[in-house]
This record gives C-alpha cells, structure tokens and sequence, in this order.
C-alpha cells in the first residue's frame, strides 16, 4: 500500500443504492473500484450502472462487477454497505479481500456492526462510517440521489489518525462531503435520533413517507418523545446529544420532501428491516445503561410483529 494513495483498490461489499452511489462517484474520481454484485451482476457486466442525480444522468461502462469476493481478491479498503441483516455472512465474504494493511470501513446503520466485522477482520483494521443521503435503487443498475448529503467517518479503537483523514479525503475527492469523527460511537446514537422514529414509524404508521409523519400531530409528538429518549439512552452511556441537535431533524427533514426511508422501503419489498442493529440493540443498551426506554420499547414491538406479519 503506497503511503502517497492507500488505497488504490476499493471493494464495493454491497452494491445496493448507498454502494452503487459511493462506488459510482469513486470510479468517476478515477479509482479502481471492485463491486460484489448479486441480482445486478449480469446486467451490470453487459450494461454497467446509471447514476441520476439532480445535475443529471451518468452512465458507467463498464464497470468491474463481480459474482464473489473470492474474484475481487485482496484489496486497499474494503467498503461494506450490506444491510445488518446481513452480518452473518461476513465470514465468508471478507478474508478473502485482505492483505496485511488492508482496511475496513463499514458504513452499515445501527450499533454492532463494527464489533460484527471486528470479530472477523480484527478490530484494528475497522472503521465506521455515517451516510446521511437520500438514494434509492430505482431499477436494476439504477441509483437515484434526490440529496448527496455527507458522510462522517472515524476508528472503532479510539480517535482519528492519518488513515481516517485518507478515507474522508478519499470520498471528498469523489465529491462526497465527509469530516473526520473522534467519536464514532456518539455519531451513531445521534444518527439514531433520527433514523429510530423515522425509519420505524413510517413502518409502524402503515407506509408513511417523511412528509405525511410531518403532517400529523400525533406522530411529530411520538417523534419527540423517541428522540428524547434516544437522547437519554446516550447520554446514560457517555455521549452527548444536544436538544438542539434534535431540533435540527425536524426543521430539516421537511426539505427533503417525500422521502420513503429504507426500512419502510425493505419492508415494503418484502426484505428484512434492520430491526436489531437499528431498535433493537439501541434499546439493550439503554436498559442495560438504567434508562427507562418505554416509546422505544413500544415501537420495537410494532416492528416485530409488523415484520412476522
């Protein structure tokens, strides 16, 4: 790995909307880009990828799409963009893309998801990363992006050093907004807030876009409630979510119009929510840490039982 480009090769491990999109952006920044496709693969190979943005459409072809990781090899970064339903593959997917130095980065939702790849690949090579955009796989080699957003990135053991300024450099010269976070595990539980009520009430309401949750009174005020509680589950563990932070959510999340978030658009589908990394543990945790977490107790029961049914 040259200390001048670490990372010279980058393994897309998940190529849904969020990896297609980063993927997409890192080969138009002239990187060499490996992708793990699944359903896509055919398609991809004979006809690559379209990218829609709001500044228009991009088509790439061709593009270095593969059936297993085993083809891929060892690679520079790794970047998981699985749903958490899927952490139990990992052990299959991932030794086969190593080489002494390389790194992960998981850019998974929830919590544990850097323990899951930790238990794998060694806690040392792993880093976590948040996404705040809007992309949905509108097709089959298809991603649309309504909104870029940005994305933060930081060391599961401990603060920043040289190589998480090299990813946010790295996804910066791809035109991706990212900083450097000293504390990943608080960037989390403050991506909660918004992702717990609005992922799972939008299930939970029966198919609410953003917008609609927006228009009711009675669930801007569950919403609240959620946010405030996930807030004191993080502060009984050490991390600090402002209540104006809180605020934030609710003043921005109108502008992104109609937005369907990706558990409502999973479930709709027929595919697994990523209920444990995203309510489940967030609620073991806040129990185990003392704080009473009824509302959030109260959703992850809908959700469990809206995913039996």
């Amino acid at each position: 790995m040259n200390s001048a480009d670490p990372f010279r090769t980058i393994a897309i491990v998940g190529a849904g909307a969020i990896g297609t999109f980063y993927g997409a952006r890192l080969v138009l920044a002239g990187r060499e880009v490996r992708f793990l496709m699944r359903s896509d693969l055919a398609l991809v190979r004979e006809q690559g990828v379209r990218l829609i943005e709001t500044a228009g459409t991009r088509s790439l072809h061709p593009l270095q799409a593969f059936g297993s990781t085993d083809e891929i090899g060892p690679v520079d970064l790794v970047v998981i963009t699985l749903k958490a339903t899927a952490n139990a593959e990992l052990p299959r997917l991932l030794p086969s893309l190593l080489h002494a130095r390389t790194a992960v980065l998981t850019l998974q939702n929830g919590l544990g998801n850097e323990e899951a790849v930790a238990a794998v690949v060694g806690a040392e090579r792993v880093l976590g990363g948040l996404c705040f955009i809007a992309a949905t796989r509108t097709s089959p080699g298809e991603v649309t992006c309504g909104h870029p957003g940005s994305m933060d990135v930081g060391e599961l053991l401990g603060p920043a050093r040289e190589r998480t300024r090299a990813v946010a450099a790295l996804f910066t010269s791809a035109g991706v907004r990212c900083t450097v976070d000293d504390r990943l595990e608080e960037a989390r539980w403050r991506k909660l807030s918004w992702n717990i009520p609005f992922n799972g009430l939008a299930i939970a309401a029966g198919g609410l876009t953003t917008d609609r949750l927006l228009a009711d009174p009675r669930h801007v005020a569950r919403i609240r409630v959620l946010m405030d509680e996930v807030a004191a589950a993080a502060r009984a563990l050490g991390h600090d979510i402002p209540a104006a932070f809180l605020q934030r959510h609710l003043d921005q999340t109108p502008k992104i119009g109609a937005y369907r978030p990706s558990s409502l658009v999973d479930h709709e589908a027929g595919r697994p929510i990523e209920l444990e990394a995203i309510w489940g543990e967030p609620l073991r945790r806040g129990r185990r840490a003392g704080v009473d977490l009824p509302e959030l107790a109260a959703l992850y029961a809908e959700l469990q039982a809206a995913t039996r049914r």
